[in-house]
């Protein structure tokens, strides 16, 4: 899992501005982008809760260094910044089953 978390954490670092701000601009088109991580993460035999914690990992990146775009992303940052470890976590896990339907 580390391996897994050092790669996402190198990807986010390394994100290119243009690509990440198309990403970020529509809700829409974050979770389109989000579902495909998932898919590839599923497809390398990844578990649910790694999923999440990887959700997590990006999810806080967000919140410390990311304005929101949208509305969507706003409420997201708020309800993060407002829950406690265990309640961002479950957050997480919501998110990653929100973009696998």
């Amino acid at each position: 899992m580390d391996n897994i978390q050092g790669k996402v954490q190198e990807e986010i670092n390394n994100a290119n501005p243009e690509k990440k701000e198309e990403i970020l601009s529509s809700f829409s088109t974050f979770k389109s982008y989000l579902g495909d991580k998932v898919a590839k993460g599923e497809s390398l035999g990844l578990s649910e809760e790694q999923l999440a914690k990887t959700a997590e990992m990006v999810a806080n990146y967000l919140a410390n260094n990311e304005e929101p775009r949208n509305r969507e992303e706003n409420l997201l940052k708020e309800l993060w910044k407002s829950g406690n470890q265990e309640q961002q976590h479950g957050l997480a896990h919501m998110l990653v089953n929100m973009v696998k339907q």
